[in-house]
């Protein structure tokens, strides 16, 4: 796609003090969306998300972790200790529109870098906070990850098979999920700024933002009167019959034919097929209702019907009666759909020592401008010369803060 429009968040300057997850997707996410985005380390080890794997590069030097959730940004690795790093530090967050974090609470105000202390320097700063539990309430002090929150908030009790302990999700639901919120909160702040002149202080938490998920189960709980409790019900919604993952003779695919008019369509098909007679044509299954009273029969029947075929038989003839249906697919074969490749969601950059990564892109999608994201993760304190240069900083200072480890990257 051709640059038409410059990136909506070209010419705002974040400072990314975050790590593992939460923090660096939402400023990945500002990168990508045009921001320029400071990647503020610890010297020495870094963010704690370089030591995860997986690991790539000569004695496991790099991490595909932390190359996938930093890329786009400017990498400054500074020590706080020294009052010329504290002074540096502040000097950047003056110059800042937009400070991220995800400690937790009332850890950056020993540093100087708490929101109080920061906007009475920098009042049109918006500050961004993600922690487990918030920053009120009787757990803001307490410690927590994106798991803690998924058993927390219900959401872990929903799925599994009934009788054993949930799964883990597998994928970090908490973290991505209040990240984009994050990312949506900090735009509508930027966008209010234009009409104030002030920043704000934003407050996400993985346990609201999981909790605010529920599309179903507290207003089924709530309306109900507290008698309506989800329960694992393993591959199938009870409440949407049909709705669910089936296992065929060669993998598994999912069938979503819950709505009337498409489960008139797939009956017939299944009758048509070698399915019960009559099965089509019954009417106590035609609306939804009936067919959730009637849930196990008509779960007998499509079980054994998709078990006698194969994944692309069935595939191809849901897709002949536009019911949606889907392979349950494998990493390898996703990135091998070629959907996902017409839509760009994967991106190719080029490392200078790695050569050629392909990382997840992100869903972005702009008429007038590419939000792909070209350039690499940073080196640990890749970019501290330059920015302290911007910041005002004198080549004899810089050296000086370098040789004396303030500065603190792989050269120095």
């Amino acid at each position: 796609m051709s640059q038409k429009q410059p990136l909506p968040l070209a010419g705002i300057r974040v400072v990314d003090y975050s790590h593992f997850l939460a923090g660096p997707y939402v400023g990945r996410c500002l990168a990508a969306l045009g921001a320029e985005v400071i990647k503020v380390e610890r010297p020495g080890s870094g963010d704690a998300g370089r030591q995860h794997a997986w690991f790539v590069g000569e004695d496991d030097a790099y991490s595909g972790y932390f190359l996938q959730l930093n890329m786009g940004k400017r990498g400054l690795s500074v020590d706080m200790r020294d009052p010329r790093g504290k002074a540096l530090m502040r000097k950047l967050v003056d110059s800042a529109d937009v400070f991220v974090e995800n400690y937790r609470p009332g850890a950056l105000d020993k540093l100087g870098l708490g929101y109080a202390e920061l906007s009475a320097r920098n009042p049109r700063l918006v500050y961004c906070s993600i922690s487990a539990y918030g920053h009120t309430g009787p757990d803001a002090h307490r410690a927590g990850f994106g798991l803690i929150a998924e058993a927390k908030s219900g959401i872990m009790q929903m799925v599994g098979t009934p009788g054993e302990p949930p799964p883990l999700l597998r994928i970090s639901l908490g973290d991505m999920y209040t990240g984009i919120h994050a990312v949506a909160a900090i735009n509508a702040v930027l966008l209010g700024r234009t009409q104030t002149g002030r920043g704000q202080h934003i407050d996400m938490a993985l346990y609201d933002t999981l909790v605010s998920m529920h599309e179903y189960a507290v207003q089924c709980y709530t309306l109900s009167g507290g008698k309506e409790l989800p329960v694992q019900t393993g591959h199938d919604m009870p409440t949407s019959t049909l709705y669910g993952v089936f296992r065929a003779a060669d993998g598994d695919l999912v069938i979503a034919a819950q709505v009337d008019d498409a489960w008139k369509r797939f009956a017939a098909l299944v009758e048509a097929h070698g399915g019960p007679a009559g099965f089509g044509a019954d009417t106590r299954l035609h609306q939804l209702t009936g067919r959730n009273a009637h849930r196990a029969e008509i779960l007998s029947v499509v079980k054994a019907w998709v078990a006698g075929r194969r994944v692309a038989e069935v595939l191809a003839l849901l897709d002949g009666i536009d019911v949606p249906s889907a392979k349950v697919q494998r990493i390898d074969e996703v990135l091998a759909d070629p959907q996902i490749q017409a839509r760009g969601m994967v991106v190719e950059q080029e490392h200078p020592v790695l050569g050629t990564l392909r990382l997840p892109n992100l869903p972005f999608r702009f008429s007038g401008c590419d939000t792909t994201v070209t350039q690499v993760a940073p080196d640990l304190g890749q970019h501290n010369a330059a920015i302290a240069r911007e910041l005002g900083f004198s080549d004899e200072e810089i050296a000086a803060m370098q040789a004396d480890g303030v500065l603190f990257s792989k050269e120095h």
